[in-house]
Formats: C-alpha cells, structure tokens, sequence
C-alpha cells in the first residue's frame, strides 16, 4: 500500500492580508492609548458685545488660567451688540451669554427659555460727561446722548444713571445717537457728534483732556446694581451643575486675582492689549474701574434686577410681565457659598 501523501499549500501573505494586519493592530492601538482629544476639553463658547471693563473677569479668567485650573476652555465671542449676542445665543452657535440683564430681559419676553446665574459687576464707575459748552445738567435738554444700542449694556448704564441723577429723559427731550462700542462714542463726543455721554472712567479721562465736562460722577452713586451677567438656555448641556459651577469659580478666582495688588501689572497690561490704550496712564484709569465694579458677590439681586426691569419696561412694557423668579437663578451660587467656596474667596481679597 502505498503511504498516503497530504498536500500542504503554503500561505502567502497578501496585500489584503497586510491591510487587515495593519488595521487590527491601529484599532487595538487605539484602545490601548487615550486619545489626545478625548483629554482636551471641547471649548466653551461664551458670547458678548460691550467692549468695556465689565468684561474683565472673563479676560482675565482666560489670560491667567483660572478657567483651566477648573478644566475649562472658555473662550470668548464678540457681537456688535447685545441683541446680537442673545441671538447667537438663541441660534445654538454658543453656550453662554455674558451680556446686560437689559438683553435677558427682552429675550425672555421673546420666548427664549433662559436663566441667569451670576454678576461679577456691582457698580457703575462712570462719568457723565458733556461738551465744554455744556455745563450743567440742565443744559443737557433737548441734547443727544451717544451710546452703542437701544437695550444694551451701555444703553442701560446711561438710562440708569440718568434715572439716579432725577432726569427724565422724555421731559428733558433727550435724543439717544446709536454709535458703537465705547471708544467710538467718547470720539464722537471730542468731534461734535453727540452732546453728552456717560462712559467708565478709563475712557473719560481722555475725554476730559479734549476739554470735556464732568456734570455727574456715578460711581459715588449709591443704589443696587448688577450689570453683565451668565445666562443660558435652561434643559440644555450648557445647564449642567458641574460645568456652571466650574465656569462660576473660575470667574470668581479671576475676580479674586482682579484685588491682588501683587497681579496689577498683569491685569493691567491685559486691560491695555484689550483697548489698545495709547497711553500708560489711560490703561491705569481702566484698572481702577475694574478693581471698583467686579466683585464675588456675584449672586442674582431681585432689587437691582427690579430697576432695570422698570427701565427696560419703558420701551419694551411686556418686559414688567416677566416673571424675574423664572430668569434668575441663584441655586449654583447658593451652593458656593454652602461649600465655602465663596466665603474663602472673600477671604483673599479682604
């Protein structure tokens, strides 16, 4: 008999073969190490129109880090105005908005379901300044007043000081010139465009020089006040505790480096680059407007809320119909303060 022969074939490795190799051993690769962008954090976007001291919390947070410490990528979008920034808003393309209570305000009269959780601004340091021919504040009537919008922030600060001096701007015939962003209007102001103004300190001073008269300092005025505050869409991702607890310490912690004479040159060279200032002195005026409006007393006041809903309700009267309990939200801040957070930030800047 003769012996059985078995045929073997030889395997040939293929470039099908290679190709499935290689793939099985990229996914298993893959698995085995944690991927670059599953460690980096998808940016936070937060929207904002007024180009003033009011957003210096947010700027210092993202120059110095204090955003990062807390895992943060926050990064800033500016809009010409503050209706612009709600509607970016509202069209999903951010998560926040960092704007005028004004703006809330006229967006929840609009439908849009948000909350506002915090202000790091408590104070209106301005001046109210007027043309050399204008000398006292009862010659301001019949005149025109710059600012960048109808309902925005600047709007706002102006409406409210005008409303703490005992103007009325109806009576007095006041006219409202819509310009631009703050350097725009203290120009305007120094050509001739507008009669009068009411703009931060670090801006009038140049103003001041051109030959400008001061008729009323609001920063000595005494009345509740918050002005730029975070809001979101309330059910959306941007609602989540953890990450609005992150986003508020980190504003806090910028608040608190704001008050630490040690970090001035810093703070003030942030301030500088951001206006692009011309001169030193202008950039020191700006810090200190800063250092007198931001503050980590940053829970919703129901009064100061109360004032710019009377305001507000003057041009838009289903503003009085909001209920202020929906739109404002002092949960996240609450919760600061009861885990000491707060209380300890306190603690550093006094």
């Amino acid at each position: 008999m003769k012996p059985s022969i078995r045929r073997h074939r030889d395997k040939i490795a293929t470039p099908a073969h290679i190709r499935r190799f290689l793939l099985g051993f990229a996914l298993a690769l893959t698995a085995a190490i944690p991927s670059v962008e599953a460690q980096t954090p998808p940016p936070i976007l937060v929207a904002y129109a007024g180009q003033n001291e009011t957003v210096g919390p947010m700027w210092v947070g993202i120059e110095k880090g204090t955003f990062r410490k807390y895992g943060l990528d926050v990064r800033l979008v500016q809009l010409r105005n503050g209706a612009l920034s709600m509607a970016t808003l509202s069209s999903g393309q951010v998560q926040y908005n960092y704007g005028s209570p004004g703006n809330a305000l006229s967006a929840a009269v609009g439908g849009m379901k948000i909350q506002c959780v915090a202000s790091p601004v408590q104070k209106i340091p301005r001046e109210l300044l007027a043309r050399k021919e204008i000398r006292t504040i009862e010659d301001l009537r019949g005149k025109t007043f710059g600012v960048q919008s109808i309902g925005g922030g600047f709007w706002l600060q102006t409406m409210i000081a005008l409303d703490q001096l005992g103007i009325d701007p109806e009576k007095y015939d006041l006219k409202m010139r819509i310009l631009g962003d703050t350097a725009t209007v203290t120009q305007a102001l120094g050509s001739g465009g507008v009669d009068a103004t009411v703009i931060p300190y670090s801006f009038s001073e140049a103003a001041k020089r051109a030959g400008a008269n001061v008729l009323a300092d609001i920063g000595k005025l005494n009345f509740p006040y918050q002005g730029t505050t975070l809001c979101f869409f309330r059910d959306s991702p941007a609602s989540s505790p953890d990450q609005v607890s992150r986003l508020l310490k980190g504003m806090v912690d910028a608040v608190v480096m704001i008050h630490d004479p040690t970090a001035k040159p810093e703070i003030v060279e942030i301030l500088r680059k951001a206006f692009r200032f011309p001169k030193p002195e202008d950039a020191e005026a700006s810090y200190k407007v800063l250092s007198i409006m931001a503050t980590v007393d940053i829970m919703p006041d129901p009064a100061a809320w109360k004032i710019v809903q009377r305001i507000v309700g003057k041009i838009n009267p289903k503003v009085a119909q909001v209920d202020l309990n929906l739109l404002m939200n002092p949960v996240f801040v609450r919760n600061l303060e009861e885990s000491g957070f707060l209380p300890a930030a306190r603690k550093k800047i006094r």
